[in-house]
């Protein structure tokens, strides 16, 4: 059974605000790759390309945790706790929106045993 979660977390900046975001979502990286847990942790920003069209926000950062508690306890630190206080529920923040999902690469009724 795989443990792993993987984390989409998808951001609208407000207008004006994508640069700033993305400087300050990029600073997020490099004491999340401190992590034990963490094996990907990694911001993007949306591109044009004629092979995948979908609709997106602009900024997406991907990561992968090796189990959930890992990924619960990152989001508990403060850093990450500040991010979110700053950039989208302060009223002043650069975040207009944010989706945040997880993921598990289980599929349904898996039965594998437990160890």
């Amino acid at each position: 059974m795989s443990a792993k979660i993987y984390c989409t977390a998808s951001f609208k900046p407000k207008p004006g605000k994508e640069e700033a975001l993305f400087k300050a979502l990029q600073a997020l990286e490099p004491n999340a790759h401190r992590e034990d847990a963490c094996l990907l942790y990694t911001v993007t920003r949306h591109i044009d390309n004629p092979f995948a069209q979908g609709a997106s926000y602009p900024i997406v950062f991907h990561e992968i945790w090796a189990n959930r508690a890992a990924f619960e306890a990152h989001c508990q630190r403060r850093e990450i706790r500040d991010f979110f206080a700053t950039h989208l529920d302060a009223e002043d923040g650069d975040i207009e929106d944010a989706n945040v999902c997880v993921y598990s690469d289980e599929p349904l009724a898996y039965d594998a045993p437990k160890l």
